[in-house]
């Protein structure tokens, strides 16, 4: 902006504050209008936009304590009479000549006679740059803005989730969400404002000409929503019936959240594309489970093979099948771990196959089979198996 336009205008009147308002009053103020003006909660309204970058503006200047003092000294020095009208600074006043009718031969009089060093750039620091010289600065570029992030959901069933697939994910459109009105917040709930750019959604280095950039927070949104919107999970936006080819890597656990960088929405004026983050859900297999990168199984047996011992044949998820020797006097809810049959990690290793051997009881017997029972009993002569339970149970 030019130096003039610096001067003439009323950042205190933008926010709707006294000239002595402390900082928590101004920030109140900005963060009120930017709530009320943010382009994401009003897509298409220029009025709305201008107010807010004038907010933006006005809160950049005044909530910064050196800009502030910067500010209203300059205007208190040159903001009530003498506004620079010539390339090489020349100004004058209101109704009278040059500096000389004033009594001042030049602008270092002015500032030498109001205490200060008769160098208009100490007064303004980087504040102002070329402009506090009688320049306008080069028009600055666009804000370049990263794109927003973008959610979308897949279902796998389990073999696909071990060994990886290419699957088609819908996304999340860009259109504003109707249930939340493109704010994100669930409703009966606001967005606030970042704190780390006060809504403005880039942070700035250097000044007021310095360079900017997105927010790290916000990524360059300016708001940030604590309760989101159920229906589109705090982006604000709706469903568009957006599709993309996206490969799910193996090993994917049920309710895995996949972020696949640079694959969301499009950046604005330059600025770097979102991301895509992908939620898998996993359906759950008849036979197999899962725990980390191990497979899990339960395997039965009957009693005579859990007594006496027995080489047993247990399925594995690709269905080959493994050879398990179960030795005599294994007790039901043994487990045995199968080395290398399990789920294929993301640095290469692999997990395990961990069987489970389930003692099988038979739901019916003949009268021969009791009979072969109750002979064993006799010559078996095991000791009770609750006895010590019951000890235990009594102390």
């Amino acid at each position: 902006m030019s130096t003039k336009d610096y001067f003439d205008k009323d950042y205190y009147k933008i926010l709707g504050v006294r000239q002595d308002a402390k900082p928590a009053d101004i920030k109140k103020a900005f963060r009120k209008i930017a709530r009320d003006n943010h382009p994401d909660a009003h897509p298409g309204d220029k009025k709305a936009e201008q107010r807010f970058k004038e907010a933006s503006e006005a809160n950049d200047i005044l909530s910064d304590p050196d800009k502030r003092r910067e500010y209203d000294e300059a205007r208190r020095l040159l903001g009530a009479g003498y506004r620079p009208s010539g390339p090489g600074g020349a100004g004058g006043f209101p109704g009278g000549g040059g500096f000389s009718s004033a009594g001042f031969g030049n602008l270092g009089d002015l500032f030498n006679q109001a205490g200060g060093s008769g160098n208009i750039s100490d007064l303004l620091g980087g504040l102002l740059g070329n402009a506090a010289r009688g320049r306008s600065p080069r028009p600055s570029a666009p804000r370049a803005r990263r794109g927003a992030d973008v959610e979308g959901t897949v279902t796998l069933d389990f073999r696909r989730a071990v060994d990886g697939a290419t699957v088609t994910v819908s996304m999340v459109g860009d259109q504003p969400c109707q249930a939340c009105r493109g704010t994100g917040a669930k409703d009966g709930s606001l967005p606030h404002v970042c704190p780390t750019c006060q809504g403005t959604g880039v942070n700035q280095r250097g000044g007021l000409m310095g360079v900017t950039e997105p927010c790290p927070e916000c990524h360059g949104r300016g708001l940030l929503v604590d309760d989101p919107c159920p229906v589109c999970h705090g982006s604000g936006k709706a469903g568009g019936g957006k599709t993309m080819q996206v490969r799910i890597p193996a090993g994917v656990d049920d309710g895995q959240r996949i972020r696949i960088k640079g694959k969301g929405a499009a950046g604005e004026n330059g600025g770097p594309a979102g991301d895509l983050y992908v939620t898998v859900n996993v359906t759950p297999h008849p036979v197999f489970g899962r725990k980390g990168n191990n497979l899990t199984i339960e395997v039965p047996v009957t009693y005579v093979e859990a007594a006496l011992g027995a080489e047993i044949e247990v399925p594995t998820l690709g269905g080959a099948t493994v050879r398990l020797r179960v030795p005599a006097g294994t007790p039901s809810g043994r487990t045995f771990r199968v080395r290398g049959k399990g789920v294929a990690g993301p640095k290469g290793e692999t997990g395990d196959l961990l069987a489970t051997v389930e003692v099988s009881v038979p739901p019916t017997l003949t009268q021969q089979a009791k009979d072969a029972l109750l002979a064993y009993e006799a010559v078996a002569h095991e000791l009770a198996p609750r006895s010590d339970l019951l000890k235990r149970a009594a102390s």
